[in-house]
């Protein structure tokens, strides 16, 4: 490889100069102080300067000349005495006639590439690199502006060596993330952080800071995190909107699949208002952004940005047998982001009402002949127990008696529990709702006062 980029070298460095014995004896300064260069720079249309060649009818005619082939002094001194006086004196008369020889032939070589036409040294010029095309020069910045406000989240956990019975800490996942605003925080996936003792954030200069977990919402897979590193290390995403997405259009994802920091994938978006549940609670997230751009385990937690450079989602789940990217990859919108980060930045926690039951599954009341939301369990101190909703219960012989199925809620039709948690994310703590029951063979309207969810340690 080595003898390789030296013939390379060599073959650039003859190009310009070949190397005869007469090339490098014109070239050396300790012999002709005085020479003038042999190129000269040359202005390009981009404002760079390039050194150019000689024409090649100078070059041509340095390959054909050597010191052995200069003119002899009784050549240049038609005199015959003149010419004895020179070589009869001593060497160095000769040498001092050789010298003054080069000297002007130097200087005319020099004159003539002053009064040369530019263009016919074009040739030599070396040309740049071919450049990139727009859209790519797009993508490259893109990734550029991009790559600083996008982290990487080492989870560690406590774990006993059975043997010595030390206590350590020990990496068990990673993910990505991203710099919300000045303040240090940090928005990822709310499963990148489970059951962590501690985290470790690590910007783009590969710098590790200590977080704390300033909040969560694992109904919606978000969490937001805290470090105390200087400002000029943080630089905030910009934050688009994801209202108005339309399928085809590009996006980008930059994150840390694998451990590989700081990688991008771009694709395009595939679907819109998909539906997924929550890692960690089985709630659905409504309105998801599907995309065709690879994301694999270890881009948890990452950005998800438009052509513009903006924040579109956080990407969170892939659908793939293999457990690596099949092309279906999905991102939770960034409106819905929004207003969960800003109640945890605020409050520490989101305040999203509940009914307070627990319901059977889709499947059960599908198999009952009936459309709605099952009630197997409404906990007297719930808002549903203190409303009145009936739970599935069995009675003293052991037959089960179903409890009230919830058809709609406040004049909304609810077939599942999807539909459920749909209307409910549309209301606020303390508002009251009028939920339409199925008991028995009749229907009966009761009102319901939402409450808080409880918190979550």
């Amino acid at each position: 490889m080595a003898a390789s980029s030296s013939s390379s070298s060599s073959f650039l460095t003859s190009t310009f100069f070949p190397r005869s014995p007469t090339t490098s004896l014109l070239l050396q300064p300790r012999s002709l102080p005085s020479l003038l260069p042999l190129s000269k720079s040359v202005s390009l249309r981009d404002g760079r300067t390039s050194a150019t060649a000689p024409p090649r009818a100078v070059l041509s005619f340095l390959r054909r000349t050597s010191i052995s082939s200069l003119p002899s002094p009784s050549a240049v001194f038609p005199s015959r005495k003149c010419s004895d006086d020179l070589t009869d004196s001593s060497p160095s008369a000769a040498s001092a006639v050789d010298v003054i020889l080069v000297v002007c032939a130097s200087v005319a070589l020099s004159l003539s590439l002053f009064l040369a036409d530019v263009d016919s040294a074009a040739a030599f010029v070396v040309t740049t690199p071919r450049k990139l095309q727009a859209d790519e020069l797009a993508t490259v910045r893109l990734f550029q502006e991009n790559t600083p406000s996008v982290v990487y989240i080492t989870n560690l956990a406590v774990k006993q060596d059975a043997f010595t019975l030390d206590v350590l800490e020990v990496p068990q996942g990673s993910g990505s993330g991203f710099v919300w605003d000045k303040n240090g925080h940090i928005v990822t996936n709310y499963h990148v952080i489970r059951g962590a003792s501690d985290l470790k954030v690590t910007l783009a200069d590969q710098t590790s800071y200590d977080a704390k977990v300033v909040g969560f919402d694992q109904d919606k897979d978000v969490a937001v995190l805290s470090v105390e590193a200087p400002l000029d290390k943080l630089r905030p995403i910009p934050v688009g909107v994801s209202a108005d997405l339309l399928v085809g259009q590009k996006v980008y994802a930059i994150g840390n699949p694998f451990g590989l920091d700081h990688t991008l994938t771009t694709g395009v978006i595939s679907g819109l208002r998909r539906e997924i549940s929550s890692a960690a609670t089985g709630r659905p997230i409504q309105d998801v952004i599907q995309t065709d751009a690879a994301i694999n385990p270890g881009n948890s937690g990452g950005p998800l940005l438009d052509s513009a450079g903006n924040l579109i989602g956080i990407n969170t789940a892939i659908y793939s047998p293999s457990g690596a990217s099949s092309g279906v990859g999905f991102s939770i919108p960034v409106d819905t982001v929004n207003g969960i980060v800003d109640q945890i930045v605020k409050f520490g926690k989101v305040t999203r009402p509940i009914l307070g039951i627990k319901f059977a599954p889709d499947q059960s009341v599908e198999q009952l002949g009936v459309s709605g939301v099952l009630v197997l369990d409404a906990p007297a101190s719930g808002p549903a127990g203190k409303a009145g909703l009936l739970p599935t219960k069995r009675d003293a012989y052991g037959r089960l008696i179903l409890g009230d199925i919830i058809t709609s809620l406040n004049g909304k039709k609810v077939a599942n529990g999807s539909d459920l948690y749909r209307i409910l994310d549309q209301c606020k703590v303390g508002e009251t709702v009028t939920i339409e029951v199925l008991r028995g063979d009749h229907k009966e309207k009761i009102p319901v006062i939402l409450e808080p969810k409880p918190d979550e340690s």
